[in-house]
């Protein structure tokens, strides 16, 4: 599956999927916008051009960023990424 590395994030284009192109795929980047980076893997389930143990998974790894005037703010940064950081957050949860 192709996937995007990222998307405009709020109502008007990630909840309602009514994102005008001039705003959108034409538009400036601006301060006060909100981007999803999302990159991803997706391996099918008859690909054997990749390891059997990772057929038909897929992985991506997500930040939301914030531009601003001075460039731009990860909102995401303090999320856990390792297995190891994700499994402590859940134990402490």
């Amino acid at each position: 599956m192709v996937h995007g590395t990222s998307h405009h994030l709020g109502l008007d284009v990630h909840d309602c999927g009514q994102a005008r192109r001039e705003f959108y795929a034409d538009g400036l980047v601006e301060a006060g916008m909100v981007f999803t980076i999302e990159p991803g893997l997706y391996f099918q389930p008859d690909d054997l051009t990749v390891p059997a143990e990772f057929r038909g998974i897929g992985v991506r790894i997500e930040d939301n960023i914030l531009v601003t005037a001075a460039g731009a703010e990860n909102l995401s940064a303090g999320i856990p990424r390792t297995a190891d950081e994700v499994e402590e957050w859940m134990r402490a949860g």
